[in-house]
């Protein structure tokens, strides 16, 4: 029996997951499965995966094929590393100890370079935010200039017509 490693697909329309489960290689894509070892959601941002790592490892060992897709999900958790990684061992290339402390190495690694990018993203969206709030507070400051000037205008306007009725109220009784 050839066994794959694939994604079923579950959800409505434009909202997809997909549980990674191993299948026989003739049994439809949505139908019945060995195991379910794990989910991918694309849907988050950053894409959530979650793997139950050791049964991964295993059908990788026991020669299941993953497809493309799944490859790749399995090549950025660290299972196929630590296939080659055993590989090495069972060469007598070096020990288990020491393949453990390359895998951690890497997966450090890989985990600062996440943060970094995580943080660059959440320090552009800051910047951006604290941009907007400046454009803000100017356009505001602008508006409220110009609100200043219009009731300075109206005001002049009223005080002057004010002024012009006085003058021809106080001119009215001096030519009597």
């Amino acid at each position: 029996m050839a066994t794959k490693i694939r994604l079923q697909r579950h959800g409505h329309k434009n909202y997809a997951f997909y549980p990674i489960v191993i299948a026989d290689s003739r049994a439809p894509r949505d139908g019945k499965f060995i195991e379910r070892i794990g989910s991918y959601n694309p849907n988050t941002n950053p894409a959530t995966i979650s793997l139950n790592f050791e049964r991964a490892l295993y059908w990788v060992n026991v020669g299941a094929e993953p497809t493309d897709t799944v490859r790749t999900i399995l090549s950025k958790e660290g299972v196929l590393l630590m296939k080659h990684l055993m590989g090495g061992v069972k060469k007598g290339a070096f020990d288990e100890a020491e393949a453990q402390r390359r895998f951690d190495a890497w997966k450090a690694k890989k985990q600062a370079a996440v943060e970094a990018v995580k943080s660059s993203e959440a320090a552009k969206k800051q910047e951006a935010a604290k941009q907007r709030l400046a454009e803000e507070e100017a356009k505001n400051q602008a508006k409220a200039e110009a609100v200043a000037k219009k009731k300075a205008e109206i005001a002049a306007a009223k005080a002057e017509a004010e002024a012009a009725a006085n003058a021809t109220a106080e001119e009215a009784p001096a030519a009597e």
